[in-house]
């Protein structure tokens, strides 16, 4: 039986008190591809992502990792590689004292692809913790997350704080893992990211899943804007229907000519926000 699904969450509801963390959340994330998780700060993307690697417990929900070959979450977790949006290390030792650190956690000999990493990202192996930017912990985080070669990556924030060669770096490995087979399941609020390397994205809002889709379904689901010019004025719009119904639209319009503009990916933000916060970063 062919595998389907590296991620499937049912129903999923955690709460703090009173206070609601997630409500019913419920997607699947298919093997093979990059997921984003998209969200302002507090709503519900770190909670999710606690529930799936067991560091939280759901009050109520369902949740299966790699298709469920593997009978214990402890025993998923050898195969997931998880890197946090702050990675906390012991500031006095050295980062390849860290990178082995960790690999000794997976029970493999990861030093051929971690070395490896290490190359592509410039990591100071001999630089002690304490002493690292931030960039450069990032770094480290990186590899200890992908030395191992996981079947599936879980990744909150992940390029917080790399440069723009580095994050062009990191992408090009995450796209290397998942074309050899691995899944990806990212949060952030990097619009850029999502809408240049993800192949499906969900919206969540205050605990709630809105929309899971492609950029392309979800962008398409929202009106567009149209701008047009008719006896030297400029007049502007807004539609939602289909392509015949747009056609005819236009035609009834009789106008001199029109601009149709299919909505940003921060313009889709902006519709479910209501620009209530200002933590969506374009690039």
């Amino acid at each position: 039986m062919t595998e389907r699904y590296a991620i499937e969450i049912q129903g999923l509801y955690k709460y703090y008190g009173k206070y609601k963390g997630v409500s019913d959340v419920t997607l699947k994330v298919k093997k093979g591809e990059i997921f984003g998780f998209l969200g302002a700060n507090g709503s519900g993307k770190s909670t999710t992502i606690r529930c799936l690697l067991g560091l939280i417990h759901p009050n109520k929900g369902q949740i299966e990792l790699l298709n469920g070959r593997y009978p214990t979450l402890k025993e998923a977790l050898q195969h997931i590689g998880y890197m946090p949006s702050e990675s906390m290390f012991y500031p006095q030792m050295r980062v390849e004292e860290i990178i082995d650190f960790a690999a000794k956690s997976h029970k493999k000999d990861c030093s051929s692809e971690s070395h490896r990493l290490c190359r592509i990202l410039d990591v100071p192996l001999d630089k002690k913790i304490a002493e690292l930017s931030l960039g450069n912990r990032k770094k480290v985080g990186i590899v200890c997350a992908l030395q191992h070669q996981p079947e599936l990556l879980i990744l909150d924030e992940p390029t917080s704080g790399l440069d723009p060669l580095m994050q062009e770096r990191f992408w090009l490995l995450v796209k290397e893992a998942c074309h050899a087979g691995a899944s990806c399941f990212l949060s952030s609020h990097i619009l850029e990211d999502i809408k240049t390397y993800c192949d499906r994205i969900a919206i969540i809002k205050d605990g709630d899943i809105l929309k899971v889709g492609t950029l392309s379904e979800l962008i398409g689901s929202q009106s567009k804007t149209i701008t047009f010019w008719q006896d030297g004025q400029i007049e502007h719009s807004s539609f939602a229907g289909s392509g015949r119904e747009l056609l005819a639209y236009l035609q009834d319009l009789q106008a001199d000519d029109f601009l149709v503009e299919e909505p940003s990916l921060a313009d889709l933000f902006r519709h479910y926000y209501q620009e209530e916060k200002n933590d969506f970063t374009e690039a």
